[in-house]
């Protein structure tokens, strides 16, 4: 039986506990009765709403308030918002009560979350265009992103209590859309929290490998920084100023992705954490010569690796992050990256744009205009569709950047990898649109010539030039993509209307008016994506007209001949429309995968080769019917975070029969008969179909990599296990190629 009267007092202390870690944001009495009225409104509006942990909702919107205050920094306003983000979508709250209650400032914050997490066309990506709408209120209010990324973090701290094919949705929607935001924002550690949080979901294994393993070498990493920082900490103190030096283990997320990417153990990382230097500067002037004399003394002690220096103290990143970071050899014969920067530094590095408003000086927030400007501006082209935004967008704004510069010295900033017809466009439209070379350093390059920091770059035009499709191919920047096809639309739009006149004529022929005609039909027929296509390519040739006799008239309209399609099949491609909304309640189908599954067709995916055993999903594809993968797939983030409604659930019903294929990579040291007693535990001990088989032998040690046939989970690990017995073996492990 819930006790009521003991859940009121923990909601009153959980919120006065977010109000004690608020104390910038309750400077007058006005500003904490306006707060306490929101509590009391949002208390009362989800008064009969439970989570799925159980408890009551209204502990929610309290959580979230409070890591808006004390994680990020934000002040009355965004408490209020935070407490009350729920209310419009669902409860009987209004836009309108809000304003009359709280003011229009308010209101539109609430307005912009609501936005979010409204209902979306599901014809597209749904994740697609959930972050467009970000976007689009990022531009109005930045309080609504941090508010929205305060919303997911709690969410995703509390994901436990949800099911289990929820749980990876929402993990693959957090790596793709909120932990790359958090990052562009500088919230440093929100961003890694998020990762880590979704790591945890998605591979619980490896989490909590990296997780001990962080764990068990606690105290040497404690006592290598100790003697590390101790000559460093002397002269520092001799200098007489005032610093703090810690060591910050890198988040298990990045640790994973090293593991992974490189193939390597926890052991073989050597960048597990980097050391941190973190100076009080009397004076902000002050702040960059005291990290420059503190870099010096650390170079005195420790030979620095030169290619390693990064200087985001002179140029900082456009998402406000400033610091010096220098790789240096330890005594141990290891590498260590340092970080230098002051405590203001520090406190924007970690709560990011929200700190911002703290430091008045400096032109900080100057760098954030100069990012929601390009926000606005990649907003300004509405013919790309939403997924062609995120990987522009992503590309632009997420990535690292370059500094080059003009020939008079201005300084342009532009994502790592952008090319010189890139630059070109960063200078003026007209400037890419007529880019006839370009000259850097001095020196001619080609246009897809690829910039580095620090360039100087001239471009030569000429009126008579014009965009060409190839060069698509090569620019990396939204800007440069956006002004490109805009020029050959134009240009296209010309030729265009010759096809038009073409079509006409044939239509004619068949005494059909234009009029009348379903363009859509058309194009789907000549599977073209827009009307301007179609008659573009009628221009080109590339589209045959004759093929007008494939089509009928029906009804007086010309239309391709019907092809009946089995209702079965239909339902297959029906988008899934739950949300997570507590007002749709819908459930996705299950697809079970086995012997009893005799009405619908399934293939293995090959990119990760499930088997029996493997936690799987299964995903619908456009020409290929159903395809399984496992929940580890390295597809797994991009296909749930863009085709979300086409996921559907999958499960083993019981034991197979059949064989399914796998990859066993061994690592060992080289003797006399280690591959014939491989082979034979494979091929006889356990009656393993063996696929294919290579080994490689260097410096007395081999690498093998085997292909065999198992029947699902458990028969693969006693095979592993008997092959861990071989004297000589090493390391064996899973691959899935």
């Amino acid at each position: 039986m819930i006790d009521l009267e003991q859940e009121s007092k923990d909601i009153l202390k959980a919120y006065t506990e977010m109000l004690g870690a608020a104390k910038h944001a309750k400077d007058d009495s006005v500003t904490k009765q306006r707060m306490r009225k929101a509590f009391d409104v949002a208390v009362e509006a989800h008064k009969t709403d439970r989570r799925k942990s159980g408890e009551p909702y209204i502990f929610h919107p309290i959580a979230v308030a409070r890591i808006c205050a004390e994680e990020i920094g934000l002040g009355a306003t965004s408490i209020i918002c935070a407490l009350l983000h729920d209310t419009v979508e669902d409860t009987e709250v209004t836009l309108e009560d809000i304003v009359n209650d709280f003011g229009k400032k308010e209101a539109l914050i609430i307005e912009g979350l609501t936005k979010i997490s409204g209902v979306v066309d599901n014809n597209k990506s749904i994740q697609a265009e959930n972050f467009k709408k970000i976007l689009l209120t990022l531009s109005e209010d930045v309080r609504v992103i941090l508010i929205k990324l305060a919303d997911r973090l709690h969410n995703m701290r509390t994901i436990g209590s949800m099911r289990r094919d929820k749980q990876l949705k929402i993990a693959s929607e957090t790596l793709f859309l909120y932990a790359p935001l958090a990052h562009r924002l500088g919230l440093h550690s929100i961003k890694s929290e998020l990762e880590d949080l979704s790591l945890q979901c998605q591979e619980p294994e490896g989490f909590a490998e990296v997780q001990k393993n962080l764990k068990k070498t606690e105290e040497v990493r404690s006592r290598f920084i100790r003697k590390f920082s101790s000559p460093i900490k002397k002269v520092l103190d001799d200098k007489g100023m005032e610093f703090e030096i810690k060591g910050r283990s890198k988040s298990i997320h990045s640790i994973w992705k090293k593991m992974q990417k490189q193939n390597v153990s926890f052991e073989e990382v050597y960048d597990l954490f980097a050391i941190r230097i973190i100076i009080d500067s009397k004076e902000e002037v002050d702040e960059k010569s005291d990290c420059w004399q503190a870099y010096s003394v650390v170079t005195d002690f420790y030979q620095p690796n030169i290619d390693r220096l990064r200087d985001w103290i002179s140029a900082p990143k456009a998402n406000g992050y400033e610091s010096l970071h220098t790789t240096v050899m330890s005594p141990t014969g290891k590498w260590v990256e340092v970080q230098i920067r002051t405590r203001r530094m520090d406190d924007i590095a970690e709560k990011g744009f929200a700190a911002h408003w703290k430091y008045k000086e400096g032109g900080a927030e100057s760098q954030f205009d100069v990012w929601i400007s390009q926000v606005r501006e990649l907003l300004e082209s509405n013919d790309d569709n939403a997924l062609d935004l995120i990987d522009d967008f992503k590309l632009n704004l997420f990535t690292d950047e370059i500094y080059v510069f003009t020939p008079n010295g201005d300084m342009k900033n532009l994502p790592t990898g952008a090319t010189a017809l890139d630059f070109a466009f960063a200078v003026h439209t007209q400037v890419g649109v007529n880019c006839l070379g370009v000259k850097v350093n001095d020196k001619l390059v080609p246009l897809s010539h690829q910039l580095n920091s620090g360039d100087q770059v001239e471009v030569l035009t000429s009126k008579n030039q014009k965009p060409k499709e190839d060069w698509l191919s090569f620019v990396k920047t939204h800007r440069a993509k956006t002004k490109i096809k805009s020029s050959l639309k134009e240009e296209k739009r010309i030729i265009a209307k010759v096809g038009k006149v073409h079509l006409d004529k044939e239509l004619k022929k068949l005494k059909i008016s234009l009029e009348n005609i379903s363009l859509k039909e058309l194009q789907s027929y000549y599977k073209v994506l827009s009307e301007l296509d179609l008659y573009y390519q009628i221009a080109m040739r590339t589209v045959d007209l004759s093929k007008l006799k494939g089509l009928e008239v029906r009804e007086g309209v010309l239309q391709p001949k019907r092809t009946i399609i089995p209702k079965r099949v239909q339902n297959l491609f029906v988008p899934n429309k739950s949300s997570d909304s507590k007002k749709n309640k819908s459930q996705k189908p299950v697809l079970v995968i086995g012997d009893n599954m005799e009405k619908i067709d399934y293939k293995l995916a090959s990119c990760c080769n499930p088997i029996p055993g493997n936690e799987v999903y299964g995903f619908i594809t456009v020409t290929e019917g159903i395809k399984v993968h496992k929940t580890s797939c390295p597809n797994t983030v991009q296909l749930m975070s863009n085709y979300a409604y086409r996921i559907i659930k999958a499960s083993w019903i019981d034991e197979n029969d059949g064989a399914f294929l796998t990859g066993l990579k061994i690592i060992g040291i080289d003797d006399v008969g280690i591959v014939n007693s491989i082979t034979q535990i494979i091929s006889n001990e356990l009656s393993v179909g063996m696929r294919s088989i290579s080994f490689d032998s260097h410096d007395g040690m081999f690498e093998g990599r085997v292909m065999v046939l198992v029947q699902d989970t458990s028969h693969l690990t006693n095979l592993i296990a008997n092959l861990n017995k071989v004297k000589g073996v090493k390391k064996i492990e899973r691959t899935d190629s």
